[in-house]
């Protein structure tokens, strides 16, 4: 995990930059798709913004169920220890509960969605704040309150084999590590999808494209360190016979004050602090959706679009917030069949939506290398080396992503990362040379040069 981060921050901040380059050339809500259809050229602009798209909505809307999912899992987990934990006769929600939790998680997300923007901006305030604040006093309890902590030898050297996966090697290990660490660090494109709400977009989203990871990236790696002081027992942590059923940072938080004070009352506390910093993710997960779904239907592109763009009184597009919460649901649902189906269709979450952030600066750096026009922030002649960078990185996270995680490969532990992605690949290329084709023509929004002085 300490090693992990610094990898996947270090080179997610290359494809920060690159992003936050070509925002700032092409403020539009639009964003990733309205990109790749001026960089590819007008050959190859419609397929272009069609695939980059369709990849990352897809992505953002696995995105919200994998955030909101995880929150009611949660949720569920406090509601475990609350009543005893699992050796002192709790109670464990069903699938079925699980379900109507995350449901209800994702309706108060949808009425959150419908305020005016000005009272979204400050319940971004309010996340920001609670997340800083809500790490860095984890990171400073938890290693206090714990009655053992681990030394820094420990922390900066164990490697852990003992994970009931068969896999022993450690860098193996390592780098399936990546996955959750860039699987935290995605969805900084959320300063893109609200340019066209921000004053001075052409600026403001690229910096807030940057703040966005080096602020998670700073905080992040800190909370890591903090909260692995406590650890000294991972096989521990990971036994599903345990209080908190095998959830590792809840059992560690709850056993860190029990042991200590003889309940565990404070660490369901922590963990609801923690719970609350999820809340405020999946909250501001639904708002990048419907503005996604709202400028693609913008341009005619989604099915139906004339009901997707449509802007309520408090200029929201409040069917396209509907939308979001509806398909984040059904996605949901196939968790009642299987979690390994689940768990498939949620790595589009990490490996879709960085793909749909690497198509549009692989076309800035070839096709579109010689008309890229810069705006106000631009990384002058480090810019092709720098996304160059983030491509590679990208397309190696993709190949990695996709390796087994569990040894023997039976039907159960398989990885369906592969079919998830190659199957939404083979679905909207399919959907573009069978039918699209014929009336998607690209992206028909302009940008009001304005734009840079509202």
């Amino acid at each position: 995990m300490i090693y992990g981060w610094l990898v996947a921050g270090f080179f997610t901040m290359f494809v920060g930059l690159s992003m936050a380059e070509i925002c700032s050339s092409y403020p539009t809500s639009g964003g990733l798709y309205y990109w790749s259809a001026k960089l590819a050229g007008p050959s190859w602009a419609p397929f272009a913004s069609w695939l980059t798209c369709w990849f990352n909505m897809v992505g953002q809307w696995a995105n919200t169920t994998s955030v909101d999912f995880s929150l009611a899992q949660i949720v569920q987990t406090i509601i475990l220890l609350s009543t005893g934990g699992k050796n002192g006769g709790g109670y464990l929600a069903s699938k079925y509960v699980l379900i109507c939790i995350y449901g209800g998680i994702l309706f108060v997300h949808g009425v959150k969605n419908t305020l005016p923007v000005r009272f979204l901006s400050i319940l971004g305030n309010v996340a920001a704040a609670w997340n800083i604040v809500g790490v860095f006093l984890l990171m400073i309890l938890i290693p206090i309150v714990a009655p053992e902590r681990a030394s820094i030898e420990y922390i900066s050297t164990h490697f852990n084999t003992d994970n009931g996966v068969g896999i022993q090697s450690k860098t193996y290990i390592f780098v399936l590590g990546l996955l959750m660490s860039n699987y935290t660090l995605a969805g900084y494109d959320a300063s893109v999808h609200l340019v066209e709400e921000t004053k001075n977009g052409d600026i403001n989203a690229p910096r807030g494209i940057i703040s966005a990871i080096v602020v998670s990236f700073i905080v992040g790696w800190g909370y890591l360190l903090g909260i692995t002081f406590a650890v000294t027992d991972i096989p521990h942590l990971l036994n599903p016979n345990n209080d908190a059923g095998g959830y590792a940072v809840a059992q560690l938080f709850y056993e860190a004050f029990k042991s200590r004070y003889g309940s565990g009352v404070g660490g369901i506390i922590c963990i609801g602090v923690a719970a609350f910093a999820i809340f405020f993710c999946g909250m501001g997960t639904i708002t990048n959706n419907s503005r996604m779904v709202y400028a693609f239907s913008r341009d005619g592109a989604m099915p139906c679009s004339s009901v997707w763009h449509k802007l309520n009184k408090n200029e929201v597009p409040i069917n396209a917030v509907w939308l979001s919460v509806a398909i984040s649901f059904v996605m949901a649902l196939t968790s009642l069949l299987s979690l390994v189906a689940f768990q498939s269709m949620v790595s589009i979450a990490t490996v879709g939506i960085n793909i749909s952030y690497a198509i549009p600066i692989f076309y800035r750096i070839t096709l579109g290398h010689e008309t890229f026009t810069r705006g106000p922030f631009h990384l002058g002649r480090y810019g092709m080396v720098v996304g160059w960078v983030a491509v590679i990185w990208v397309a190696t996270m993709t190949v990695l992503f996709s390796l087994p995680v569990a040894y023997p490969i039976t039907r159960d532990t398989f990885n369906y990362t592969p079919a998830a992605i190659g199957g939404l690949l083979v679905l909207v290329v399919s959907w573009w040379v069978l039918d699209a084709r014929h009336w998607f023509k690209g992206p028909i929004t302009n940008i009001d040069t304005t734009m840079r002085t509202n």
